[in-house]
């Protein structure tokens, strides 16, 4: 696989290539976002990646998660996504941990360990938990904002967490942030108006209040790239 990064290299240089190799980025989030962001670190030159995620792969999945076939419905979502990462770069090393990251759990792993973290859930508490211990441990932390109920990647911005506007979403984690006195963490977000349109998925996430938001891929995926590329470019800026 020699030539694999040849044209990463020949972009952003053999130093730089060596630092992804040799940074370890944990994501927390292997679904629309989370699924681009990792594909898009393992054919930047990543050299690992832990993945935290709990879910598997659904039918209604096919129409914006790139793990997500016809073939590979009911599989975890932390191993489809390390065998497609493995497909495209056999030298990296993927970690999963099959777990829905909460306060309640979050001790058990050490967030200082990593290189740089990425928020790709949709859960506040969750999101705020990763933010906080990131912050806490000295490790720079991305997080990606709403992408359901929106059409137009365009529309995506990477911004301040603190000067967010326009998402129901960064509202929300701005404020508890603030409570935290955490500021500084990179969002992308959209300031796209949200369609207000969803779907249960089935009887028991009725019951729990988990409806399904409006979404395609465009969104999705892009905000996944996004997060990808200040990853990227972050490590590197300062090698």
């Amino acid at each position: 696989m020699k030539d694999a990064f040849k044209r990463t290299e020949l972009l952003i240089g053999a130093d730089n290539l060596l630092k992804l190799k040799n940074s370890s980025i944990a994501l927390f989030g292997a679904g629309g976002v989370g699924g681009f962001a990792a594909e898009a670190l393992a054919r930047s030159g990543i050299g690992e990646i832990t993945v935290f995620d709990n879910d598997v792969i659904a039918e209604s999945n096919l129409n914006r998660q790139i793990i997500a076939t016809a073939d590979n419905i009911g599989e975890d979502k932390t191993e489809a996504l390390k065998k497609r990462l493995k497909s495209i770069n056999p030298d990296i090393t993927v970690n999963v941990n099959k777990v829905f990251y909460l306060p309640e759990n979050a001790d058990a792993f050490d967030l200082s360990v990593y290189d740089y973290v990425i928020d790709a859930v949709d859960t506040v508490a969750a999101k705020l938990e990763i933010i906080t211990r990131a912050t806490a441990a000295g490790v720079p932390v991305i997080t990606c904002m709403g992408t359901g109920g929106k059409t137009d990647p365009a529309g995506l911005k990477v911004e301040v967490i603190e000067k967010t506007k326009g998402c129901p979403l960064a509202r929300v984690v701005r404020r508890e942030l603030v409570k935290r006195g955490i500021k500084g963490v990179k969002a992308v977000y959209s300031e796209e108006t949200h369609i207000m349109q969803g779907c249960a998925e089935d009887a028991e996430k009725r019951t729990t209040g988990r409806v399904c938001p409006p979404s395609m891929i465009f969104v999705p995926g892009t905000a996944g790239l996004m997060l990808a590329r200040e990853v990227v470019f972050d490590l590197i800026k300062n090698n």
